[in-house]
């Protein structure tokens, strides 16, 4: 009996997990001083809403904002070194280096 349940909970629950979603975020630089990253997740959900932030070398926050409604996020591009953050919440955030942001 014991097995029976042990398998009936298993099987209840690794469907489940099956369904995680990965964040996905990239990050283009159109020439213009312009930058427009889009996200969303690998179950094909939406980024809407996800908190945005660009963060100086030092870590100090120069921009916070969300993604739009169709995944986007579009800043000026800082003089300084930079990174973006996409946080989504734990184990749903992604780091992008501002050096590995090219035309």
């Amino acid at each position: 009996m014991k097995k029976m349940t042990l398998s009936l909970v298993l099987g209840a629950l690794l469907p489940g997990m099956a369904m995680a979603h990965t964040p996905l975020c990239s990050c283009y630089d159109f020439g213009d001083n312009t930058i427009l990253c889009e996200g969303g997740f690998s179950d094909g959900s939406s980024a809407a809403g996800v908190e945005m932030l660009v963060l100086d070398a030092n870590g100090k926050e120069l921009i916070k904002s969300e993604m739009n409604e169709d995944g986007e996020f579009e800043f000026q591009k800082p003089s300084v070194d930079y990174k973006v953050l996409f946080k989504a919440g734990p184990g749903h955030s992604i780091e992008i280096e501002g050096k590995d942001i090219v035309e």
